[in-house]
């Protein structure tokens, strides 16, 4: 409890929370003008709310090593770094009061970009992104981008992946849509154990590129659901951003290079498994109420993608926890080794 308080005594305490208070009030703004797309994984703010978990976990494992580096109160790195912090917020004014977000509607239209209504949102996670990076750089050095990598990176990341499937939609992404087959032909695969029958076929065309089309059929009642399956559909974006994270978790823990092999493999089979999972309940949802439900909807844009994300942000957790216990286990080994009797010497 001391220690508590003596964290809260410290002159840096506030210093240390400047990359949540950069955001906290911009995010805040955005729930009051639009609360509906933080209930969104794709295609939403929710991946936002993932965000600021991924601040708050590298504020608990970096507390001691962060270091401010803004010297005196006016000077021009702590000045930078005031303006830098009332950037986001001013993103979210130009964005909705000042014709930032219908400017780049307009413009994507013009570009003739499919998913055009969705730019403003993808180009604001780019640019939350880059801010995010700005703030931790002013105000911790590069040691503090390297601590905070990971959640920069991840609102980049998904910035980038909405974008890909805006300019690119369906299956016209050719480096993500060729992992598909493989995910639905697994789907398929705990389909027909669950006792349903499927069929994989493909088809291509001109505004579509080469899709994954998969149909089930329930044999007691005769439904079927038949789905064109593109690589969102498959979850490639949270494999992405599984590697990402993890990678640049594991950069940062003390373990061998054999044990982060291992948790990588682990997590990214995992992860796999859980994208296959998220395309059979799509098919469950569509067999039962159809192809066109607002359950099969909540499946495909909500709970899929909450599956995997669930999963990633979970996963650093367990290996904190893992190695943990390792290291406690490790621990009573050698105690209980150091504590036994030493052999005595032969006559």
């Amino acid at each position: 409890m001391q220690s508590v308080l003596g964290a809260f005594r410290d002159k840096s305490l506030f210093l240390k929370l400047l990359p949540l208070v950069s955001f906290a009030i911009p995010l805040a703004w955005l729930y009051v003008l639009e609360p509906a797309s933080f209930e969104a994984m794709w295609k939403g703010r929710t991946f936002q709310l993932f965000f600021v978990w991924l601040v708050g976990l590298e504020l608990i494992m970096g507390w001691g090593e962060l270091r401010a580096k803004l010297g005196k109160l006016f000077s021009a790195r702590a000045v930078a770094l005031a303006v830098t912090m009332m950037l986001p917020t001013l993103y979210v004014v130009a964005s909705y009061y000042w014709g930032l977000n219908q400017a780049i509607l307009d413009w994507s239209t013009q570009q003739n970009i499919t998913w055009a209504n969705t730019m403003p949102l993808s180009t604001e996670y780019l640019v939350l992104g880059v801010l995010f990076f700005a703030v931790i750089y002013l105000g911790f050095g590069f040691k503090g981008v390297k601590a905070f990598s990971v959640p920069a990176f991840f609102l980049i990341l998904v910035g980038a992946i909405y974008t890909i499937d805006n300019v690119f939609p369906y299956g016209q992404f050719t480096p993500f849509q060729i992992f598909v087959p493989t995910t639905a032909t697994l789907a398929g695969a705990f389909l027909n154990l669950m006792g349903y029958t499927t069929n994989l076929s493909f088809q291509q065309s001109a505004t579509h590129g080469t899709m994954t089309l998969l149909t089930s059929t329930n044999p007691t009642t005769q439904a079927t659901a038949t789905f064109e399956i593109a690589w969102p559909c498959a979850g490639i974006e949270s494999f992405l951003i599984f590697t990402v994270v993890i990678l640049l978790f594991l950069k940062r823990m003390p373990i061998s290079w054999k044990s982060k092999i291992g948790y990588f493999a682990f997590g990214a089979a995992v992860t796999y498994v859980i994208n296959s999972f998220r395309i059979v309940n799509i098919f469950l949802a569509g067999m039962a109420y159809g192809e066109k439900s607002p359950e099969v909807e909540a499946v495909h844009l909500t709970y899929g993608p909450l599956y995997a994300i669930a999963w990633i942000v979970s996963y650093p957790l367990i290996i904190i926890f893992a190695q943990t216990l390792w290291q406690r286990r490790k621990k009573r080994k050698q105690a209980a080794t150091e504590l036994q009797p030493a052999s005595p010497s032969p006559a």
